[in-house]
């Protein structure tokens, strides 16, 4: 089974938000693990970016890591702070927009 993490450091402390870098007028995303239970990818938003509303097949764990965040889920709008969690659920329409310059660990369990 090939459920191992990559691009990333193993056995070292870290800071997750210092592991992707924002870039000016763009969503930038680093995956970390994939396979068909799940997917976990770290995600770098310039002020302003958006991913459009669409909807998963699986539960989308999202954590602010820098910044503010809105996550809006079914039409409803959300701003998410550092340190802050919140569950896009499966099958339900969502869109994740750039607040201010934003980081997100996202984890989805299909």
């Amino acid at each position: 089974m090939s459920a191992k993490m990559k691009n990333i450091s193993q056995a070292e402390v870290l800071v997750l938000k210092e592991q992707i870098a924002y870039q000016e007028g763009q969503v930038v995303s680093k995956t970390l693990a994939q396979n068909n239970a799940l997917s976990i990818t770290l995600f770098s938003f310039a002020k302003g970016e958006e991913i459009s509303t669409h909807a998963s097949g699986g539960d989308a764990f999202v954590t602010c890591l820098d910044g503010v965040g809105k996550i809006t889920i079914d039409g409803v709008e959300y701003l998410l702070r550092e340190g802050e969690s919140i569950v896009m659920p499966a099958g339900h329409p969502h869109a994740v927009y750039g607040e201010e310059a934003f980081k997100m660990l996202l984890v989805v369990v299909f």
